[in-house]
Order: structure tokens, then sequence, then C-alpha cells
């Protein structure tokens, strides 16, 4: 008999011998669903019995999918009022602390402050299926919080929990190929978010030649279902744009004979676990795993978008003083008004100086205003200790690619000697390591070196005024 089978046989068994003994409650009120999901949780929370407790979390979930959005809107709001700590027992735990400020009495205080919907979250994912509707509950979640703020404190608790139980221990890195099981390789094209794959045909030649691989992390309890997934190009040399590694007919490259591992598209699948981080250990478990199969491999890189390149420029295009641009630079960036500048060479010859510039400045200087790296896809791979390596001008002329960034794409390098010092350098120190080909773009006195005016132009070297200059709070 199919273990998994009989498992999951035995637990229905126990739910629904839990459920009868439920509805056999008469004190459980039916006329309101909100109040009958609140009922259903205060049961929950004061259950002992183990058959109970799985039937009444099972229904609770199953209570939830039945919700309209904004019955799911107010059960989440009464999970943050209803089910929040014991304030009596919170303020007690806090009095206790002051007056006597021991290893005892901090443990009360910590137990009297998590919220009761935490120890709630616990209980339901003991339904069947439980992590994957908690998951999804709090994809809900997320699109309500930011016209509710009053929900970050139920979100909290959610990334606190699920950090836990999608620690990496509890991963399983598998590597999907052409003979993967149809319903995975389904959602590997559905859950792609960098490249579309638009046909299976598509995605066999991202998975069958020798010279491709895809690996993916999943959890025990979503087995069937990636958390998210990188796709690996093996090549000679570092691709300076997506064509290189996409295009039909390409010369597949014999596997043994590569030198170069590039990551060309990370994946995250699952919205309901946005930050909760599993792409560092992808990368580096992916890099293990091909550098004991592949010994010639020596270099791994990534041939990444910048999906925030051109919304950044747009305002830098538009301010009265730019931080990067002259008033002739946005005058030479008209051009990209027009929707087929990259098709004519003059004018791709006309901006590329402009536009280099303005990357290597959006990357190694422009902040938000917490002091971070602009681009979240940098933020990614310079946290795992990875080096800016290249701008790749026009690295990618899709449609998307297009209207993100002008299609500009980067290499982030990561050289297995320096990931720690590139790590701290970027976590303690907000510096971001850069190649010298890259630096080179950002002169040292952070002004802007003066380009020649185009033809026609109302403005030269001399008319152009001063590049707005505040950068104190920058640190790379």
């Amino acid at each position: 008999m199919n273990t998994t089978s009989f498992l999951g046989d035995m637990l229905q068994t126990i739910t629904d011998r839990g459920k009868r003994l439920l509805f056999s409650n008469p004190k459980v009120n039916t006329s309101d669903p909100l109040k009958v999901m609140e009922q259903l949780c205060e049961a929950l929370l004061s259950s002992r019995g183990e058959a109970s407790g799985m039937a009444l979390a099972r229904d609770i979930l199953v209570n939830w999918q039945m919700l309209e959005a904004g019955q799911k809107r107010d059960f989440l709001h009464l999970l943050v009022t209803r089910f929040g700590p014991d304030t009596e027992r919170l303020e007690k735990a806090i009095g206790a602390y002051q007056t006597d400020p021991t290893a005892r009495t901090l443990l009360e205080l910590h137990v009297a402050a998590e919220p009761l919907r935490q120890e709630l979250i616990r209980r339901l994912n003991l339904a069947p299926n439980g992590t994957a509707a908690l998951v999804r509950m709090r994809e809900t979640l997320l699109g309500l919080k930011r016209e509710s703020p009053d929900l970050e404190a139920l979100d909290a608790d959610f990334s606190h929990l699920f950090a836990s139980w999608f620690n990496r221990g509890f991963l399983m890195l598998k590597q999907i190929n052409w003979s993967t099981p149809a319903d995975i390789l389904e959602k590997i094209i559905r859950y792609e978010a960098v490249h579309h794959i638009g046909s299976w045909e598509e995605l066999r030649m991202r998975l069958a030649p020798e010279d491709r691989r895809c690996f993916a992390f999943f959890h025990p309890q979503l087995a069937d279902d990636p958390l998210i997934f990188v796709e690996v190009a093996l090549t000679r040399h570092m691709p300076a744009s997506i064509s290189e590694v996409l295009t039909d007919g390409r010369e597949t490259v014999p596997a043994g004979e590569a030198t170069t591992a590039v990551f060309y598209s990370i994946s995250n699948c699952q919205e309901g676990l946005r930050g909760i981080s599993f792409g560092n250990f992808l990368i580096k478990q992916v890099v293990e795993d091909l550098r004991r199969e592949f010994p010639k491999l020596s270099t791994f890189v990534t041939l990444s978008p910048v999906p925030g390149f051109a919304a950044w420029l747009s305002t830098e295009r538009k301010a009265e003083a730019s931080d990067i641009l002259t008033r002739q630079d946005q005058d030479r960036l008209a051009i990209l008004d027009s929707d087929d500048w990259a098709e004519d060479v003059e004018r791709v010859q006309a901006i590329q100086p402009v536009l280099t510039t303005a990357a290597a400045w959006y990357f190694l200087k422009a902040r938000d205003r917490n002091g971070r790296v602009l681009d979240p896809v940098a933020r990614f791979h310079l946290g795992n200790g990875a080096r800016l390596e290249r701008l790749n001008f026009l690295g990618d002329r899709s449609p998307r690619a297009m209207r993100q960034s002008f299609g500009l794409m980067v290499n982030y390098l990561y050289k297995l000697d320096d990931i720690e010092a590139n790590h701290e350098a970027f976590a303690a120190r907000g510096e971001v390591v850069a190649a010298p080909s890259v630096r080179k773009y950002v002169p040292a006195d952070r002004t802007v070196r003066a380009l020649v005016p185009l033809a026609g132009s109302p403005h030269n070297s001399q008319q152009d005024r001063p590049v707005r200059n505040n950068n104190r709070e920058f640190r790379a």
C-alpha cells in the first residue's frame, strides 16, 4: 500500500470523526459566517483533542475559502483585534519583569507577548493541506495590507511562523528536466517571471539540451508546487544579452566543456511567501552541485534584469536639478520617447554613453529614502555577496524589458572566495562592490563629464547647468 495514501486516508478519517463531534455541539451558531469563523477559532484554541482540533482547523480553512472578498478582509481584521495578546497577562508579566528582571520573568514576558493568533495559525496548520491554505491566506493578506496598515501586525505573525516552517532544513532541492511530471512543468511555465515561456517547445529548449539546467526548491507540505526555481545556461563565456542564451538554433555547448554557469532567470512561485528568503540558499546550493558535476566550471554569473531603471530615469529626466543628468543629457534622452529608437543605429550611438553613465550611477550612488540600493534584483544579489560585474546596454530587447529598463541587463559575479567579504561590505556599510569596468562610468569627484551636444540642441556644454550634488547619504 502506498504510505502517503495510507496516511492521507488516516488523517481524513480523524478529521471526519472530529467534525462529527464538533457539529454535534449546539453552541456553534451558523447564521453569520464571520461569527461562525470566530466561534470556530475560539473552539480551536481551547481544543485539547487531536481529532477535534484537526476537524476544526480543516473547517475553518474550508469556510475561509467560501468567504466573499469583503468577508475575508473582515476576518483578517478580526484576527488582529480579537486574537491579540492576553493584555491582563502581559501587563502582569511586564510588572513582574520590571520588579525582578530574571530569566524566569523574561520568559513569562516573552510568552505573554505572543498574540493568540500565532497559536491559532499553528493549529490551523494541522489541517490536511493546511500549509498551502495558509500560504494562500497570506497572499490575500498582502493584497489588503497597503489599504489597511493595521494588518501589518498579522503579517508579521505569518512571516515569523513561515520563516520557521520554510527554513533551509525543510527545503528539498530538485532538478527540473524534460522528464519531470507534466503538472510541475506546467507550473514552471506559469510561474516564470523573468523571460516568458510561450509554449511547451520553448520550455523543452530550456530543459532538454545538455548545456541547460533548472533547479527548484520544494517543501514537504507543498510537494508538487515549487517555491522558487532558477534556470541555468552552461557556456564558454559571460553573455551580454539574453539572445545569446535563448536564441533559436544556437550552438549547444558540450556540458563537459563549459567554463561558465549563467543564472539567467530566478522566479519566486508563491506570492504568499513574499519576503521569505529562499534565493540565497538556492544559488549557493546550485553552485555547489554544478561544481561537483562539472569540475571545469570556474565562473558563476547572472544575466539579470533591471526592473526599476526606466522609472528612476524618467524621474531624473523630468527633474529641474537631476543627480546625474545635465540638461543636455535630458535633451538626448528624449529619443527614448520613440517606440523604435533601438532600431536606429545613430540614435543608439547617441544615447548609449548617457544611458550607461546613468545606469552606473543608479547602482552605485542612487538610494531610496532608507539609504538602500534602489533596484530589488541588485539588493538580492549584492546581499548574497555577488559583485556588480558588467552593464549590458540593450541586453534584452523584449517589450517588457524595454519598458522596465530600456533593455539594460547586468551581470553579477559570484566569486566564491569573495562572497563573504562582498556581503559584509554591502550589509554593514551599504557598499556596492563593483568591477572597475562599471565604476569607471561614475567619476571619482561625482561630477558628470560634458558630452558633445546633439545637432540642433538649444543647449551647449557652457550653458549646461550644474548637476545637483546631494549625496551625503551615499556610501557606495
